[in-house]
């Protein structure tokens, strides 16, 4: 089994359920290939470097995982079946030095994944004293 990272975009224009769903199906191709999944990292919604079929941005998602090397072929071929995938990219580690470097980006998506990232925190912390002013006046109201 190598060591494989694979770097996927998908098109922006899809819900986020609608992306999460891509995203388990591309893992599960993975997977369905006899591949192990050691970790994923969502890296989010970006900006393209340039258009790719009319899109500006898309969603960024990496997944590590190894795999046999024969695999590869049909994981890459069901990748350009996907027409929600707008491009791919897949990055094999050979030697015992990029294996030291395929571990630490596992172990950093790892992490990554177990503390909530503090952007997703500040929306829900900006929502909460608009709700507690709208809430307020109602509550006074129901008082009296």
């Amino acid at each position: 089994m190598r060591h494989y990272e694979n770097l996927v975009i998908v098109k922006p224009t899809l819900t986020a359920e609608e992306i999460q769903a891509n995203i388990k199906a591309i893992e599960e191709v993975i997977t369905s290939n006899g591949g192990e999944i050691a970790a994923t990292d969502a890296m989010g919604m970006r900006k393209l470097a340039y258009p790719i079929e009319k899109n500006e941005r898309g969603y960024y998602q990496v997944i590590y995982y190894s795999a046999a090397p024969s695999a590869i072929a049909e994981i890459e071929r069901r990748f350009r079946i996907n027409e929600e995938l707008l491009r791919f990219v897949t990055i094999k580690y050979d030697t015992n030095r990029e294996i030291k470097a395929w571990n630490q980006l596992v172990e950093k998506a790892n992490k990554k994944a177990e503390t909530p990232a503090p952007a997703a925190e500040t929306p829900a912390a900006e929502a909460t004293p608009e709700a507690a002013t709208e809430e307020a006046p109602a509550t006074e109201a129901a008082a009296e």
